[in-house]
């Protein structure tokens, strides 16, 4: 592949994603769970599709080489997942997706401390910086009632580590499987908790579309895209060209709903952000001297 194709891919990617917050607003229920549930369902026959397509016919094989890693990483997605639904209703969409950021950080900590991953002198001043941006947009959210929408959103960003730092730990190479096995286990821990809280999973039609249409288009072709796309550029680069997803899903709500969010989310956002960046570019020069070498 191009590297300019893989670049084109990666940001169409996150340009995709960035509109969740978008359709997520236009869902009526407030029934995180069963909204999980039937995005999940939109986002099992898309993924499938691409394995499918991927191993030639195969996909029940890549679900087997996914093996342990892929389970433990999609058991790591159902926080991601359900806790992405939950901030992204509680709590501003600016302050939610800012929060989803903080998740490299976590996978660096996560890294760290199971698989003895060590951790560049560069990280650590990022993951210091991202620290304090993470406190003021946490503070911002206990001064406006929100701050259940922030601490899910943190947990969303762990779920991603955690998925993450699963995928290194068998240096598995495609992450689609284990998303696959993540999706499935939300529909389940979604059905499940649906019945022991007494409460249907159905929702009104038109919830049941958007939130199927989320699943398939949003989630799943955006990461088909993704996957497809970070193997023609380096991970650094890649982790970079994502986050025009945090800078996009603000807009996207501003422009159609006239949602602004406060002054103190954006300060804390770009602190984080710039934490991002400048982990994202470290690593990437990190990475260039070494290939001299």
């Amino acid at each position: 592949m191009k590297y300019s194709t893989g670049v084109a891919l990666v940001v169409l990617a996150g340009l995709v994603w960035s509109t969740q917050g978008l359709i997520i607003r236009q869902i009526d229920s407030t029934a995180t769970w069963a909204i999980l549930f039937w995005r999940s369902a939109g986002t099992l026959p898309t993924l499938f599709l691409v394995m499918a397509l991927a191993s030639r016919g195969r996909p029940l094989d890549s679900l087997h080489k996914a093996g342990l890693s892929g389970i433990v990483g999609g058991i790591g997605l159902v926080f991601a997942f359900s806790g992405s639904i939950y901030a992204m209703q509680a709590t501003t969409i600016a302050n939610a997706v800012f929060l989803f950021s903080a998740s490299p950080f976590f996978a660096a900590i996560l890294g760290w401390l199971i698989l003895r991953e060590k951790v560049r002198p560069a990280t650590w001043a990022a993951i210091a910086l991202g620290v304090v941006g993470m406190f003021v947009m946490v503070r911002e959210g206990l001064s406006v009632g929100a701050l259940d929408g922030n601490i899910a959103a943190l947990i969303s960003a762990l779920g991603f580590a955690c998925f993450t730092v699963a995928l290194r730990w068998h240096k598995l190479e495609d992450m689609l499987p284990a998303v696959f096995l993540g999706a499935l286990f939300s529909m389940i821990v979604a059905a499940g908790v649906q019945t022991v809280r007494a409460e249907p999973v159905m929702l009104p039609g038109h919830d049941i579309a958007i939130a199927m249409a989320l699943g398939a288009v949003v989630v799943g072709m955006g990461l088909a895209m993704f996957t497809i796309g970070s193997k023609g550029i380096p991970a650094a680069e890649s982790t970079l060209l994502s986050q025009i997803e945090v800078l996009m899903s603000p807009v996207w709500v501003f422009f159609f709903l006239n949602e602004v969010a406060t002054a103190g989310t954006f300060l804390g956002g770009a602190i984080l952000t710039g934490a991002v960046v400048f982990n994202g570019l470290s690593g990437a020069s990190a990475s260039a001297r070494a290939g001299r070498r």
